[in-house]
């Protein structure tokens, strides 16, 4: 099955390969254009060609094809599909079994776990450092990162600037160029490409190992990871409203998990894949509404992969949903959040009349 799964998506890839002829992409690293914004922050923009031969041709889709179905790793094919199969379950539980309180529990957690953890936190703070936060801030962001499952956020945010540095090459962990079904889950099914490893060595990523916050999540996580993503999501229905700790297992821990694990990973696959390209045309991410309702904002990929040291990863205004942007603006009332990086206006209409699809419409 599983290799059928690897076949169709090398079907749906060279399609795509057709539709996708530029070899000119985008990263935050290192400096060569500046653009000042209104409030005096500096957002940095470094661009670089990717050669031909780091792009697959057909003999080279076939050829790692064969390699992939040799490089399975079956514990995570095992481990994934039980995830898969409990969440439905506990899907069914939820809806004719447990209390309303669990209920909206396992949202809460949901939006912790994808809002706070994963986006605002391994994503726009330590993957980019779009903004700068406090102690007492990054300790939260990484209990809600935690909370997610998703790696370390040492080894995520290592992952995803090799994603932004050689974004759909054989370096990038979830090459959309190799289908769907492997950007979409199957990159985790399957040992990382060499090239994966090779450009990921090759990355500073002393920034993170400088911050005690990434050194504590790194060296404690998998105990951590048991307490606050199955635990804790476990024992918390049950003790305050009296839910059964079979329901609240297969409810707020295990679905509560794999919806959020899915949402994650439509980013990677359907943003990747459709919608249209209002700021850079030249590049695969796109803006996607559909993902932007299951992520509650982190579906303007294409504005994120164009300008990925904004923090707020898209434009705001209008029915541009970004919840993610709320909360850090919240925390930065607060005074937890400080040194917010953005693009100026002007300057992202100048980048949409030079290298847009012409869908840009400026947000009021």
């Amino acid at each position: 099955m599983f290799k059928r799964c690897l076949k169709l998506a090398t079907v749906i890839q060279k399609k795509f390969c057709d539709l996708v002829g530029e070899t000119e992409f985008y990263s935050p690293l290192p400096q060569k254009e500046q653009q000042v914004s209104a409030d005096n922050t500096v957002t940095t923009f470094k661009r670089f060609e990717v050669e031909e031969t780091d792009f697959l041709d057909k003999e080279d889709y076939e050829e790692d094809e064969k390699k992939l179905e040799n490089e399975i790793v079956w514990v995570n094919v095992v481990i994934f599909s039980v995830l898969h199969i409990a969440a439905l379950y506990g899907g069914c539980l939820l809806l004719f079994s447990a209390k309303w309180q669990t209920v909206v529990f396992t949202y809460f957690l949901s939006v912790v776990g994808g809002v706070l953890g994963i986006a605002a936190g391994a994503h726009r703070l330590w993957s980019h450092r779009s903004y700068k936060a406090k102690l007492p801030l990054r300790v939260l962001l990484m209990i809600a990162n935690t909370l997610a499952w998703q790696n370390s956020l040492y080894e995520w945010a290592r992952d995803h600037r090799v994603h932004h540095k050689f974004g759909e090459t054989n370096a990038d962990p979830h090459n959309s160029r190799r289908g769907f079904f492997f950007s979409h889950v199957g990159w985790l099914l399957v040992k990382k490409h060499p090239d994966v490893k090779a450009k990921g060595s090759m990355l500073d990523m002393s920034d993170l190992l400088a911050d005690p916050v990434i050194r504590f999540q790194k060296q404690y996580y998998t105990p951590l990871a048991m307490i606050f993503c199955f635990i804790l999501p476990t024992v918390v229905p049950a003790i305050c409203w009296d839910e059964s700790y079979w329901v609240a297992f297969f409810g707020p821990a295990i679905g509560r998990l794999v919806f959020t694990l899915n949402a994650t990973w439509m980013i990677n696959s359907f943003a990747h894949m459709w919608g249209n390209k209002p700021y850079d045309k030249y590049i695969a991410p796109t803006e996607s509404k559909l993902v932007t309702f299951f992520t509650l904002g982190e579906g303007w990929h294409n504005y994120h992969h164009t300008f990925p040291q904004d923090y707020r990863s898209g434009e705001l205004g209008g029915t541009r949903a970004n919840l993610t942007t709320l909360l850090i603006d919240f925390f930065f009332l607060l005074g937890q959040v400080y040194d917010r990086k953005t693009v100026s206006d002007e300057h992202v209409l100048k980048r949409s009349k030079r290298t847009g699809d012409g869908s840009h419409a400026p947000v009021k």
